[in-house]
């Protein structure tokens, strides 16, 4: 049986449907992320959990239990909110021991559970500081012990690395996957940041418009979206018009705007004719000066020049416009000691893609 189970749940404000209908499942143990643009539902959705809004419509269970008529302060469940929440005039231990305090726990046991709490979150040298003493990182650590002393059965996160810079937010995502992997706790996590979820979590539930659009492992979202939204919101992706010429047991066959004739990943079902977009991503594409050569076969062949390019560290990703003006993106690892750059505007290219890669969407 699945530890949460959210059960055709709606919530409407006005006119307005935040949540439409919305059923999945959270398993024990699991670093489960709900992930979405800006006002797709999922804070809303993580507030019902938490007992802070009710649902117009179905229900939501906690080992099998309706959670309806239970307050917030009664359910075994914690949030970690973006803003940390901490008392300012109470020091690092003051804070996590507060929800033990008010649970009216013996005063032997507050001590060792917070002490346990701080260890875990590297923070014991830290207990008598008092927040403006701490940097964004301890601030969130202080918030994440306090959310786990008192042993929530679930612990909500809401977009909680959200306020850090980059360099910090990246060992944080090391320091809550290590954290929850510690203590075992089921973690549903909110944010919009496609790397981060997929960086986290165990599965993610892609949200839009207040309906998941697909559930799935980090892998499966990002290689095989199951359709438009998702493909073009987990991480940067070619798309263009496509109809299906040929459906067989061991490829697609494709007439693609702009490119012409592709071979793609088999997709039985997928009836002659059909229209939608056919999706690759730029790493899945190679680049050459001129042509492409490959000790594999690369069935998709298409030349161009180089339009522009983006250079971020660790990889360029160059756009390439084709004879007929269509764009596409290619990835290049900068791998080579020194080198910036493999090719300048203007420089003809070759793009080639294997038949495996790609994904033909008609939705």
């Amino acid at each position: 049986m699945a530890l949460l189970e959210i059960r055709n749940v709606v919530r409407r404000f006005g006119d307005f449907t935040a949540v439409d209908g919305v059923s999945l499942e959270v398993a024990s143990g699991e670093f489960f992320t709900l992930l979405g643009p800006s006002g797709c539902g999922k804070t809303t959705l993580l507030r019902m959990i938490a007992g802070f809004d009710d649902p117009d419509q179905g229900d939501l269970l906690l080992d099998g239990k309706s959670l309806r008529d239970i307050p917030p302060e009664q359910r075994p469940i914690h949030t970690v909110f973006q803003s940390y929440a901490l008392f300012p005039h109470l020091s690092v231990v003051e804070n996590v021991a507060f929800p033990l305090r008010m649970a009216k726990v013996a005063p032997a046991e507050i001590q060792r559970r917070v002490q346990e709490a701080l260890a875990s979150v590297h923070l014991s040298e830290k207990q008598r500081h008092l927040p403006h003493e701490l940097s964004g990182g301890q601030k969130q650590r202080v918030a994440l012990a306090r959310g786990l002393v008192n042993r929530p059965r679930l612990l909500l996160l809401d977009e909680p690395l959200g306020a850090l810079d980059a360099k910090l937010r990246e060992e944080m995502q090391v320091e809550l996957i290590n954290l929850q992997k510690n203590v075992g706790i089921t973690f549903v996590f909110v944010t919009h940041s496609q790397a981060e979820a997929l960086a986290l979590s165990h599965r993610i539930a892609v949200m839009n418009q207040g309906k998941v659009e697909q559930l799935d492992e980090p892998s499966r979202l990002y290689g095989f979206p199951r359709n438009r939204f998702v493909a073009d919101f987990i991480g940067k992706i070619n798309m263009l018009a496509a109809t299906v010429v040929a459906s067989g047991s061991d490829h697609l066959e494709l007439d693609v705007a702009g490119v012409g004739r592709v071979l793609g990943p088999p997709q039985p079902a997928m009836p002659v004719g059909t229209r939608g977009q056919f999706a690759v991503r730029p790493e899945q594409v190679r680049i050459g000066a001129g042509s492409v050569d490959s000790a594999g076969p690369l069935s998709n062949r298409v030349k161009g020049r180089i339009l522009d390019f983006l250079y971020v560290g660790d990889v360029t990703t160059y756009l390439v416009e084709l004879e007929n003006g269509t764009r596409l993106e290619a990835l290049l690892p900068n791998s080579a000691p020194g080198r910036a750059k493999f090719f300048e505007t203007g420089d003809p290219v070759e793009l080639a893609w294997s038949a495996e890669v790609g994904v033909f969407l008609d939705a």
